[in-house]
């Protein structure tokens, strides 16, 4: 339902921007405040088609000094920021609301979802039943892209949480002054703060910013959510949920992704794990302080009364004692390790979640048992909810690393063994070697190796996979998540990682996750998957349950949106019928971006447009950097972000999407085939398209932002195939052509229609989730491309008449891209259906538009300037730098 941006939200973007205002005045003179307020009146102008507004922009910004820049690209990044704040906090405003109108519908998505069960004859058992067994694993992943630094993200927080105080009915007149006053310190501060980190955050940064999310909100979010869904269940099921029910767990990449990041080593590896166990011990001990403080009960069950051994006053308060001695010896252990201090092996170090639980669940039962429900479902239950989400560890750690960097490792155990070089082997020949020494009892290779130091076996890079898989021996099994193998392509690389782990004496193997992520891979995933539970080792290994990644970036760089996503349709198709063939319970292990060329989607949408059956109960998913801030950043986005997850894996189980009509599909790959050929003859047979890339876009510039910790390409040299998908679509996005996004979808849509087939479009878009979905990313990413801008930087860069001709043909394709989607949905501009976002985009244009020129203007002259001067760093980085981070704050999903 098209719906007005809400006056609240607008009331609360004037009000951030006047307390800017008022700051830029106060902090940087009024000359400035005067410049910004000028531009953005030609914005606004230039917005609604004014042509001499623009023509003023371009020239007042050609005029400029490079130092009165960055305060320009500063402001207008400070104004999209507080927009973003604003906007993020109507969630929650809306959501309160809500609440007080009966006449509302519920802002959660369960309590319709369970009215739609009912209808249904979805009987109350199986919803029970379902929920109990729901396994729902969110995955946070360090961002290259992540743009705020950690200091101004808790500013932010900080904004937000002076915007729900002034919303609040009861404020006194003083009480609302103070709030004013709060929210103008918060702004001035923010100011006067480097948006720009000084240097690239370490692998240890990252994990410690992740940390930092489940501080912060999901600490309180987590036991606040188990809470409501248990009231839901309560009502519809007529039971309660066990409390170990947790439906939602997080994991982590960060501290454990090493495919393609150097920096990422055993050392750091170790050093995130100590720090993530660390920090949750911490968590655990405030908590446990202020339960026992509220545990002064007396009555107690005789279960706990044997357990403490005597009568006591206040039994609970000194059974918890005991527990709390050992948290803190736990804490000091752990701090031991991180400042690298000799630490004796200390049988009290709690070492797995049980020890935690017992105690717990012990007060639980003698609360109970006490006719004291009130006390023992309050901030105790919340407790045993906490441990049971977030274990000893806080977040598993995943590891992952690249399938040629485990065949160079066993190639260097091969030859070391005079068996030659494993990687010149046949496929077979690597399976039966793999699988005759996993049943081996005897280890492979000595403790000490007296090798030549230029030996195979002595290469950094097999050591460092040696020395990781010994890494992962030492530590409590809870603590690790799973192994995942990037660029998988056959059988023997899953069963080299399982090698690899029992020669490192590793008792509980992680699990093995091939991720699958090219074309070519994905199209033989499920055949790969087959041979390994053909083998009855493996079979029997893997007990029953098996988890996959589909991987979204590098098969639509490879290949194009359109063509990647139907790969990835048709590989969990068929990856959850080889499943099922086998009686495995498969987990598809979902790795989406924020971008929609990398899978990003309204949660609730993309997972119900999934394959029918491959969502049972069971998923993962990655969320990215500036998408976790987005979404779990604030408790009640957090919240409404958990419902949706629950209630999209519930309904795509329970009642999952049609399975597609066979026109349907046939029609599907017909048009891939014309997207992927259009995809591929502009992005690797035009011989000018990687200079256009490197000549328009900023992604040379990109690599001089301190932004993740990895390199932003796998090689130093080489082209498209050699760089990172992330900052490929990033350096589109900034030039807001979002090539990745669209580049032979319109092609193939309008090849469609042409043949007089729209009828079946038309179907396909009522009656299928899945190509609902596909259209409705594209023609959001439509909605955020602007032709005239990538005109204006690529007029502004360049004078070459190739990259000019190709610049052209771009653009024409993005304009029949947008035509095509216009006559398929039968409507005269993009987004008539969704005003809220239509809205946003026009608000943001205004603060958007002299950013691209300003950027434009800075790439110019930063370019200039090396051409002239032998140096690494020119007079305009800083700012050309702010405007990368401001486009991508005002786009928001940037990579």
């Amino acid at each position: 339902m098209a719906q007005h941006i809400d006056a609240p939200l607008r009331e609360d973007v004037r009000l951030l921007g006047n307390l800017l205002g008022e700051t830029l005045k106060a902090h940087a003179g009024q000359d400035l405040f005067n410049q910004v307020e000028q531009i953005r009146a030609l914005a606004k102008g230039a917005r609604d088609g004014q042509i001499e507004a623009e023509k003023q922009l371009e020239q007042l910004f050609l005029n400029l000094e490079d130092k009165e820049i960055l305060p320009l690209t500063r402001a207008f990044t400070h104004f999209l920021n507080f927009a973003n704040i604003a906007e993020q906090y109507h969630v929650v405003r809306s959501r309160r609301a809500s609440e007080f109108d009966e006449n509302q519908p519920s802002p959660n998505p369960l309590e319709p979802l369970f009215e739609k069960f009912k209808q249904r004859q979805i009987s109350a058992e199986t919803l029970y039943q379902q929920i109990c067994d729901l396994n729902i694993e969110l995955v946070l992943t360090a961002h290259p892209t992540e743009v705020s630094r950690r200091t101004l993200i808790q500013k932010y927080d900080d904004i937000n949480r002076c915007l729900e105080q002034l919303d609040q009915q009861k404020l006194t007149p003083k009480q609302r002054q103070q709030a004013l006053e709060k929210l103008k310190q918060l702004i001035c501060s923010a100011w006067q703060t480097d948006e720009i980190r000084r240097q690239k955050p370490t692998p240890i940064d990252e994990a410690k910013w992740g940390f930092t999310v489940i501080e912060q909100t999901l600490w309180q979010a987590v036991p606040k959510f188990i809470r409501e869904l248990n009231e839901l269940v309560q009502v519809h099921c007529g039971q309660a949920l066990p409390t170990h029910v947790t439906p939602i767990r997080f994991a982590s990449w960060m501290g454990g992704d090493r495919d393609g990041n150097p920096n990422v080593t055993h050392d750091v590896t170790q050093q995130v794990l100590w720090f993530s166990r660390w920090q949750a011990t911490e968590l655990y001990l405030r908590d446990l302080e202020s339960l026992r403080w509220e545990l002064s009960i007396q009555q107690c069950s005789d279960e706990l009364r044997q357990a403490l051994g005597r009568e006591h006053a206040e039994p609970y308060r000194e059974y918890l004692r005991d527990l709390r001695e050992r948290l803190r010896i736990t804490r000091q252990w752990l701090s031991d390790k991180l400042q690298g201090l000799e630490t004796i092996e200390d049988h009290r170090v709690i070492r797995h979640k049980e020890e935690l639980l017992e105690p717990l669940l012990l007060c639980h039962r003698s609360l109970i048992d006490s006719n004291l429900p009130e006390i023992a479902n309050g901030n105790l239950l919340d407790f045993i909810h906490r441990v049971h989400c977030f274990g000893i560890e806080l977040l598993k750690l995943d590891i992952r690393q690249e399938s040629g960097r485990h065949r160079q490792a066993l190639s260097a155990i091969t030859e070391y063994l005079g068996l030659g070089n494993f990687e010149t082997w046949t496929e077979q020949a690597r399976q039966n070697f793999l699988l005759n020494e996993l049943q081996s009892k005897r280890p492979l290779l000595p403790k000490l190796l007296n090798e030549p130091e230029d030996s195979l076996i002595n290469h950094p890079d097999v050591q460092e996979v040696f020395a990781t898989m010994r890494t992962l021996a030492e530590q409590p099994a809870e603590s690790l998540g799973a192994y995942i193998i990037s660029m998988a392509e056959h059988p023997s690389d899953v069963l080299a990682v399982l090698l690899l782990q029992k020669e490192a004496g590793i008792q509980k193997p992680l699990r093995i996750v091939p991720l699958f992520e090219t074309l070519k891979d994905l199209d033989g995933a499920a055949h790969t998957m087959n041979t390994l539970f053909n083998m009855q080792w493996y079979k029997q290994h893997i007990q029953g349950k098996h988890e996959v990644m589909i991987g979204y970036s590098d098969s639509a760089k490879d290949a194009g949106f359109m063509s990647a996503n139907w790969a990835q349709y048709r590989a969990q198709e068929e990856l959850t019928a080889v499943a099922q063939a086998h009686d495995v319970r498969l987990t598809l292990f979902h790795g989406r971006g924020g971008s929609i060329s990398r899978g990003g989607a309204p949660t609730q949408q993309a997972l119900f447009s999934q394959p029918p059956g491959s969502i049972s109960g069971s998923i993962r998913v990655t969320e990215q950097g500036e998408m976790i801030r987005f979404k779990f950043g604030i408790e009640g986005v957090a919240l409404q972000n958990m419902e949706v997850y629950t209630a999209a894996t519930l309904e795509a189980t329970l009642l999952p999407p049609p399975v597609p009509k066979a026109e349907w599909r046939e029609l599907m790959h017909q048009m891939t085939e014309t997207s992927v050929k259009v995809y591929r003859q502009t992005v690797r047979e035009n011989p000018h398209f990687v200079e256009y890339l490197r000549t328009v876009t900023p992604e040379l510039e990109l690599q001089m932002l301190p932004l993740g910790s990895r390199p932003a390409k796998r090689r130093v040299s080489g082209g498209i195939e050699s760089l990172r998908a992330i900052p490929w679509v990033f350096a589109w996005t900034q030039i807001r052509l979002m090539l990745p996004a669209w580049l032979g979808t319109g092609a193939a849509l309008d090849e469609i229609i042409a043949q007089e087939q729209k009828a079946k479009l038309d179907e396909m878009l009522q009656q299928w989730p899945y190509f609902q979905t596909l259209i409705d990313m594209l023609e959001m990413v439509l909605s955020k491309a602007d032709a005239d801008i990538a005109w204006y930087y690529e007029t502004h860069l360049t004078q070459n008449e190739h990259l000019h001709a190709l610049g052209n043909e771009l653009r024409q394709r993005l304009q029949d891209a947008i035509d095509t989607l216009l006559i398929l949905k039968g409507e005269s501009e993009l987004l008539s259906q969704n005003e809220v976002l239509d809205q946003s985009m026009r608000v943001r244009k205004t603060y958007l538009l002299p950013l691209h020129l300003l950027q434009a203007e800075l790439m110019k002259r930063r370019r200039e300037y090396l051409a002239q001067h032998q140096a690494e760093h020119t007079p305009v980085d800083h700012a050309l730098m702010v405007s990368i981070t401001g486009i991508a704050a005002g786009l928001r999903n940037t990579g």
